[in-house]
């Protein structure tokens, strides 16, 4: 389905597109080119400037620094593609030319080794991300072209696409190897399926392929004359190749190890490879992995990658909450792979972590301002502690005007932007809706077209409702996903009664009938707060709980229930109160419940002693996770201690 046909009219998540599309996009725009106050600078404009020969100067930032302009045109792209703005595609055609500028004659681009390291292109593909900066490139020039019908980037990123090919392979003469950060794969898929290239799927299918493959091609390149590793962290050391998740091949693999990020962009190529192919076995893989990631390592926030050491997963229920990772573009590329798993095979379960990420890491990870962002994403957080603690120094009590990588800020603002490309999937013979965000869409079946409106209530409420237009009736299913948070059976309703006997296939009610303008379907999905408590083996949140209602997980803030939250406890006896109430955020639902603090009396000088019950009864309240942090520094919580 494009882009262009789907028009998000939700109450809700029109405001966040209408942020980025207002705000973060020209906010990023003045970061890329260093015009914002007391930020990292980007040097990312610059960069290509110098490549392009349009000034002079020494190559700044990180190696991989292109991508950020990368996913900032792919953003700009998908907005154009919802709200045509002349000014804005005026600004990218000049991106766009300057980006065109800096390639190659022979295909190739990358600011770094254009500037910094000339000559010395794909000899260190372990630590310095030309091919995953490939793929972002790619990626806004699909989108781009798909929005305005450009082709200028996606012409020159065809040229560069066949210039790696012309490079990587498994024919003599080309190097079988790839990339240490996974991206160039899936976005060889998109180029693929704009352009029918099977060249570019081939590619992305021997990228996938060679990884983890015996000679291991990361401990060759280790042991060449001359190379040298890029990062002082590890200079001299040998790569790790789980951190890589090129440990073994990955049909093998069942278990999520390493970089968080790498993983799920790695697993979502697969995915996509997986459909395209009608490959089994890798379909399979992706299944094994899709399950070690939500089952066993995944925050109740829909966060992953529980360490700060490799932005990495560690192993199966360790969850710390207060020296979580999270990254935001590791629920970014979770929600990635949701979408690709949702597309092979429409599965609930899927929908359900794809809208967990969505309502509480990817929203929560920009302030309401959004010019503000976390790059990790804890669920516990003592600001003092953030400060003074070595082991928590990347968790930050408020959110960063902008970072010196700064990866996550645009690939939030391109989520964002092509929201609507995640709410449906659509079959030869059915409509899945998977997201209930109010929406206009317009699909085909049979060569008719059909106009599909929805409406929304959610996060606050469990109701949605569809109605029908068509030029003429015409026959599909309708596939309403039963979201796994409803706290009762659904009440759905067809043109005004109710629906029974339809069938339930994978979590979605099917609706299979002769479709007439004028149809309505009405949902009703119960939604109550509720106490949350984690797999026992979790030992961070063990004699703990969380509140969650429909998709919004809730935190509880020092603004609102005073210092030392670890004080709380409440039992998962006491019924939660919803009210819907103004604050600076708009009208939001809040959540009270009757708890206790902790006041034990004064310990004087004493570090320890004989331990004593006293404690007094307080309200607690409780505000969506994706609001914390945005009044100032505080203390905050997911989980609190159980009095039971």
């Amino acid at each position: 389905m494009r882009l262009q046909d789907i028009r998000i009219t939700d109450a809700f998540w029109s405001s966040f597109t209408r942020l980025v599309r207002e705000t973060v996009i020209p906010y990023q725009w003045e970061a890329l080119n260093d015009r914002v106050p007391e930020a990292e600078p980007s040097h990312a404009i610059r960069n290509f400037r110098i490549a392009a020969g349009l000034e002079q100067g020494e190559f700044g930032g990180m190696v991989f620094q292109d991508s950020d302009v990368a996913k900032w045109l792919e953003a700009v792209g998908h907005s154009l593609a919802a709200h045509p703005d002349p000014e804005l595609e005026r600004i990218a055609d000049g991106v766009i030319d300057l980006v065109v500028a800096a390639q190659h004659e022979d295909g190739y681009l990358n600011t770094y080794f254009t500037v910094k390291e000339p000559g010395r292109r794909w000899t260190n593909l372990t630590d310095c991300h030309e091919l995953y900066c490939a793929g972002h490139m790619i990626e806004a020039a699909v989108a781009y072209y798909e929005a305005t019908g450009k082709r200028k980037l996606l012409d020159a990123m065809c040229r560069f696409a066949d210039h790696i090919d012309s490079v990587f392979g498994p024919e003599n003469g080309k190097l079988r190897g790839y990339d240490g950060h996974q991206e160039i794969e899936l976005a060889l898929v998109k180029l693929y399926r704009v352009t029918g290239n099977e060249r570019y799927l081939r590619l992305s299918r021997f990228f996938i392929e060679e990884r983890g493959k015996k000679p291991n091609f990361f401990l060759q390149e280790f042991g060449r004359p001359g190379y040298e590793r890029h990062w002082e962290g590890v200079k001299g050391k040998q790569p790790d190749l789980a951190y890589h998740q090129a440990h073994e091949p990955v049909r093998e693999q069942d278990t999520a190890v390493g970089h968080a990020v790498r993983a799920v962009y790695m697993y979502t190529a697969m995915a996509d490879l997986a459909r395209e192919l009608g490959d089994a076995s890798l379909a399979e893989a992706c299944r094994r992995l899709w399950r070690n990631v939500t089952r066993r390592q995944m925050y109740i926030t829909g966060g992953i990658g529980s360490t700060h050491h490799g932005e990495a997963f560690t192993f199966d229920y360790d969850l710390p909450n207060d020296t979580v990772y999270a990254e935001t573009c590791a629920s970014i590329g979770l929600i990635f792979f949701a979408n690709r798993m949702l597309r092979l095979e429409p599965k609930a379960e899927y929908a359900d972590v794809m809208e967990r990420a969505l309502y509480n890491i990817v929203i929560g990870s920009m302030a309401a301002d959004g010019k503000h962002y976390f790059y990790v994403n804890p669920l516990e957080v003592w600001p003092d502690a953030c400060r003074r603690n070595p082991g928590k120094h990347h968790v930050k009590p408020v959110r960063q005007r902008w970072f010196g990588c700064a990866c996550c800020p645009p690939n939030l603002a391109r989520l964002i932007a092509s929201l609507g490309g995640y709410i449906w999937t659509r079959e030869e013979d059915a409509l899945y809706a998977h997201l209930y965000i109010g929406n206009e869409t317009a699909v085909s079946f049979g060569g008719r077209n059909v106009r599909v409106r929805m409406t929304s209530d959610l996060p606050w409420e469990g109701a949605a409702s569809l109605s029908v237009e068509t030029e003429s009736p015409v026959r599909f299913r309708l596939a309403l996903r039963l979201p796994a948070w409803m706290s009762g059976e659904a009440c759905i309703r067809l043109n005004g009664d109710v629906v029974r006997g339809a069938p339930v296939r994978d979590g979605y009610l099917m609706i299979d009938r002769e479709w007439r303008s004028g149809d309505t379907v009405d949902l009703s999905f119960p939604m109550e707060a509720e106490w949350m408590e984690a797999h026992p083996d979790v030992r961070a949140d063990r004699g703990k709980v969380a509140l969650v209602r429909g998709p919004l997980v809730y935190c509880f803030e020092e603004a609102d229930n005073g210092p030392l939250i670890a004080a709380l406890s409440v039992s998962p006896d006491a019924k939660p109160e919803v009210r819907m109430e103004d604050t600076p955020w708009g009208r939001i639902g809040l959540i009270r419940a009757e708890g206790w603090r902790d006041d034990p009396q004064p310990f004087g000088d004493e570090l320890y002693r004989r331990a004593r019950k006293a404690k007094r009864p307080v309200t607690l309240t409780a505000i969506p996770y994706y609001l914390w942090g945005n009044r100032g520094e505080g203390e905050m919580a997911v989980w609190i201690r159980s009095a039971d």
